[in-house]
């Protein structure tokens, strides 16, 4: 499923048939994202050179496979968005979700602020841009509640815990993606997630029907205490 041809002078990169099954109409959105994360984004030092080849398997698409593992009309809070990953696939996956992305670098909203007023679904759920780090009490009271709070390759699972604790009330979803090292360590995990208050943590594959592109998520509920 990989294409290692490079963008054309406008960005465009080759987009891989499955993308239209997983964006649906939102397809053509997806694709002005992919050729401003290949252009803009590099500029910027937000995606390195050597990923734009790679852009849809390893960064738009297996973000999106995350939707896998979120309800219906959930409010979702994309922690250390950085370009937007995985909450902007996310978000045009499932136009249903009500999207906020949290990033502290000011390079990295001004980023993603352009990219909501431009791709965020009109009529449909709300995106927003919140600057800060997960921690804080500002960030926390201009998120508000939330449903599901996601993250990629932002922290060991750990200390991403204790980061988004604050946003998370009883039964809020954590669901974090992974890579390999951080399933085989999450049995020596548990005791440490558990006592933070997080219950049902488990590892899932997600996109199994996206070949490359399918990916580990690790799924964590916050208990009552």
């Amino acid at each position: 499923m990989s294409d290692a041809a490079g963008p054309t002078e406008d960005g465009v990169l080759p987009t891989p048939p499955i993308a239209g099954r997983i964006f649906g109409d939102a397809l053509p959105r997806a694709e002005r994202y992919v050729a401003r994360l290949a252009t803009d984004g590099v500029v910027r030092g937000l995606i390195g050179p050597r990923e734009v080849a790679r852009l849809w398997d390893r960064h738009v698409l297996n973000s999106a496979a995350v939707a896998e593992v979120v309800p219906r009309d959930a409010r979702v809070v994309d922690v250390g968005s950085g370009a937007g990953l995985p909450g902007i696939p996310l978000g045009l996956a499932r136009p249903d979700l009500a999207l906020t992305l949290v990033e502290p670098m000011s390079r990295r909203v001004e980023f993603l602020d352009q990219v909501v007023a431009e791709l965020a679904p009109d009529g449909g759920s709300p995106w927003r841009v919140v600057r800060g780090r997960a921690e804080e009490r500002s960030v926390v009271s201009a998120v508000g509640p939330v449903d599901v709070v996601t993250a990629r390759a932002v922290a060991p699972l750990p200390r991403l815990v204790a980061w988004c604790r604050g946003l998370m009330r009883p039964g809020t979803q954590l669901v974090a993606l992974v890579g390999a090292r951080a399933v085989e360590d999450l049995p020596r995990l548990l005791p440490e997630l558990t006592a933070a208050g997080m219950q049902d943590v488990h590892a899932r594959a997600v996109g199994a029907e996206l070949g490359d592109a399918a990916t580990t998520v690790v799924v964590m509920t916050r208990g009552a205490r």
